[in-house]
């Protein structure tokens, strides 16, 4: 990389990084805007990636997604998200429906790719709202150690990995990757984990610590298997929405392993 790449990247980078933290503790409103529309384009991407282009089935998943992330939001009354989770289910048959008319695209594959984008990209993104939403409160910092966690096993993997990373996790998916790198993420990781005790007290330390490994456990799954996805179908990046970085899949797919379990690991406590 060189060095105006690396400043193109390293800008870019801290927009974003600028972008989520401002629009997570801002309002819950802002939240909601950035993330939907994050998410929105994230789907879109993974649908031109499996089909090559854009198609009518972008418009249709964008329109499933916007009716889950209201249904899980903290916006609307019990009544109104129940009538949305209707509208979702709708949605859903006329889109199937829809193959019924359409003599260009083999149908099955079309069904498979409307469930695959709702199952990969909208349901993490949008159970995001019961993060940032938990037990009925506003708690942004949640959602934002989340990220910090995430962010500090990547940024620290790749340090410890370039250094010492003698070992391969899965060369074939993703050959820089190393055992080494992973342990010292993971270390870093659990440091800031702890640190966010003292910051967030909505959980006790020793919780914070499962907290972040399971975010660098399953974040780091996440990470192979987009990999493994774009290794499938032949690209180095899902695309090239943020300079130096790739596309929306690029940055959050840690995020979107990650999330399900940690909504599930919160619940439980």
């Amino acid at each position: 990389m060189d060095f105006r790449n690396l400043i193109v990247r390293t800008l870019a980078g801290a927009v974003m990084v600028a972008i989520i933290i401002g629009a997570t503790i801002w309002t819950p409103y802002s939240f909601g805007i950035v993330f939907m529309l994050i998410s929105l384009l994230a789907t879109q991407e993974l649908l031109k990636l499996l089909t090559g282009k854009t198609t009518y089935l972008g418009g249709v998943s964008a329109l499933l997604f916007l009716a889950m992330f209201a249904k899980m939001s903290g916006f609307f009354s019990e009544r109104m998200t129940t009538i949305v989770w209707v509208v979702y289910g709708m949605c859903l048959i006329v889109a199937m429906l829809g193959q019924l008319w359409n003599t260009k695209t083999n149908p099955i594959e079309a069904w498979c790719r409307i469930g695959f984008s709702q199952l990969y990209v909208a349901v993490p993104f949008a159970m995001l709202n019961m993060i940032v939403f938990f037990n009925g409160k506003f708690t942004p910092l949640l959602v934002l150690a989340l990220f910090v966690i995430i962010w500090v096993n990547d940024s620290f993997a790749y340090l410890t990995g370039s250094l010492l990373g003698r070992h391969r996790m899965f060369e074939r998916v993703s050959p820089k990757k190393s055992w080494e790198g992973f342990i010292g993420g993971n270390l870093f990781a659990l440091a800031a984990g702890y640190g966010l005790s003292f910051i967030e007290p909505t959980l006790l330390w020793w919780q914070w610590i499962i907290f972040a490994q399971i975010v660098v456990v399953f974040g780091t799954l996440g990470d192979l298997m987009e990999s493994l996805l774009k290794r499938t179908l032949g690209v180095k990046d899902s695309g090239m929405a943020i300079p130096g970085h790739g596309g929306w899949l690029d940055r959050f797919d840690s995020l979107i392993f990650a999330t399900p379990v940690i909504v599930f690991y919160l619940y439980l406590l």
